[in-house]
């Protein structure tokens, strides 16, 4: 009986995956079945029998892969081969859907990045909490102009390769899609709104006579609001936790990845990574689709209008 799938996905700008590489993996992994190709190139399917002991297998096939593919720029996961397309996408903004965080650019267009970057920088991996850490970035922004926001979404704010495809080919696959992020909701509509997601949820930063006030809306969205939100999403909408895919990259999304059918570090330190179900290291957003068995036939595609 098929339990697992172990994808393979090559990243855009490194070596094709071919099939001398499957030959080599499936060598290794007598379980495994013959490979389906989602995409030539780029992601292979290999279903594999691991009834009995589902756990050892994979931990079995990740190590053996990192051997016969000797350091090829692979991503690989091994997951339940059960209800792999998922119902409730919930995405982390800043360094997931969206190449920068934005405070920090906000900060280096107010002449203090050094200061707001070392603070995310703590944040990231875990050092400090993420309400504490958006206290003290956003008082530094303290009196600066509130348009450095339009600023900073205007001119240093880019989309992540494959975030617009991931939430579009989701959507028209009837799931619902969610921005929830720690950031300010200035910039969680934008995005949001030019992804596709159904909805958004941020940190409203509080302006006073068109200046930052340095201070956010009360309550803060943090590490434990985004598990609330999605236990609330699941709850509002019918869902199970095993219908939910969420990605992020930061000690903030652990909570979140933890409570989700499919958590995905992305792009992650190696706390996100513990916490995560699959990890994508080298390929874009587009990985997500292939974790749940979508072929690139399948794929939503469409041009960035708000640019």
């Amino acid at each position: 009986m098929t339990s697992h799938v172990l994808t393979l996905i090559a990243a855009p700008d490194g070596p094709p995956l071919e099939a001398g590489h499957i030959d080599r993996v499936r060598a290794r992994l007598p379980a495994a079945h013959a490979p389906d190709w989602l995409a030539p190139g780029e992601a292979c399917d290999l279903p594999i029998d691991a009834a009995g002991a589902a756990q050892a297998m994979v931990e079995t096939a990740r190590d053996a892969l990192r051997g016969v593919l000797g350091g090829a720029a692979f991503d690989i996961a091994c997951l339940p081969a059960a209800g792999r397309r998922k119902r409730l996408l919930l995405s982390d903004m800043d360094s997931t859907v969206i190449d920068q965080e934005c405070i920090d650019e906000l900060g280096a267009l107010a002449g203090i990045g050094g200061e707001i970057s070392a603070i995310t920088a703590q944040v990231i991996r875990g050092d400090i909490s993420f309400v504490e850490a958006l206290n003290q970035r956003v008082a530094l922004l303290r009196g600066h102009q509130s348009g450095l926001l339009e600023q900073a979404y205007e001119t240093r704010i880019t989309l992540k390769p494959g975030a617009r495809t991931l939430v579009q080919t989701m959507r028209a696959n009837g799931a619902h899609c969610v921005l929830v992020s720690g950031g300010f909701t200035y910039f969680t509509e934008r995005i949001a709104a030019r992804l596709g997601f159904h909805e958004q949820m941020g940190n409203e930063l509080l302006i006073e006579a068109g200046l930052i006030s340095g201070k956010v809306r009360e309550p803060v969205l943090g590490r434990d609001a985004k598990r609330v939100a999605l236990a609330r999403l699941c709850r509002e909408r019918g869902f199970e936790a095993s219908d939910v895919l969420a990605v992020g990259d930061g000690a903030n999304d652990i909570e979140m990845l933890l409570a989700a059918g499919l958590g995905v570090a992305f792009h992650a330190g190696p706390a996100v990574r513990d916490a995560a179900d699959a990890c994508i290291d080298r390929a874009d957003l587009t990985a997500l689709l292939y974790l749940q068995g979508y072929r690139k036939s399948d794929f939503v595609t469409g041009a960035d209008t708000d640019t």
